[in-house]
């Protein structure tokens, strides 16, 4: 890993702090995750790879992020304000996120110092073809959580807001 790394990977590891911080959901807190997870892909992504069990890494991966996803956006409290609704990530949700950026920050850490044949045998055995196919994984994953994440979160904001006053709802 080099010094970009460190600092796009410590950019994404701040948007837990932000996320910790009790804020009133607006677009910024919409549009600000994607934007930075989607520089990060823009940077990482170049192909994702289909050959061999390219794909099967990828989605496993994306997959695996999917669900962090939607156990963060999950573990996340929501609450109804006068202006708008409000978020708040719990632990439980800081330490998934936590863990998916662990993970990415691992392996690259790992392959730089080390484990780099072991991945390859790994690799040679499963039937995955190049270093992009772990790459374009890591990166879907990143992108399926935080995506996922928002979705969860907008979802049960959504239904908060309109079950927060059916007599509203209805009069409307």
């Amino acid at each position: 890993m080099n010094t970009t790394d460190y600092l796009i990977n410590g950019i994404l590891v701040l948007l837990v702090v932000r996320q910790i911080r009790a804020r009133r959901l607006d677009m910024t807190s919409l549009v600000l995750p994607v934007v930075l997870v989607g520089g990060a892909a823009a940077y990482y992504l170049r192909s994702v790879p289909t050959a061999g069990n390219d794909l099967t890494l990828e989605l496993t991966l994306a997959g695996s992020g999917a669900l962090l996803g939607v156990l963060c956006g999950l573990a996340t409290r929501l609450w109804r304000g006068e202006d708008g609704v409000y978020s708040k990530a719990g632990v439980i949700a800081a330490v998934l996120w936590v863990l998916g950026m662990a993970t990415r920050m691992g392996f690259a850490f790992a392959s730089d110092h080390g484990a780099a044949g072991r991945i390859a045998d790994f690799s040679r055995t499963h039937q995955i073809t190049s270093s992009q196919a772990w790459v374009a994984a890591f990166v879907l994953m990143a992108l399926a959580e935080v995506v996922t994440r928002l979705v969860v979160i907008r979802y049960r904001a959504h239904r908060l807001g309109s079950t927060a006053n059916p007599a509203a709802a209805v009069a409307a």
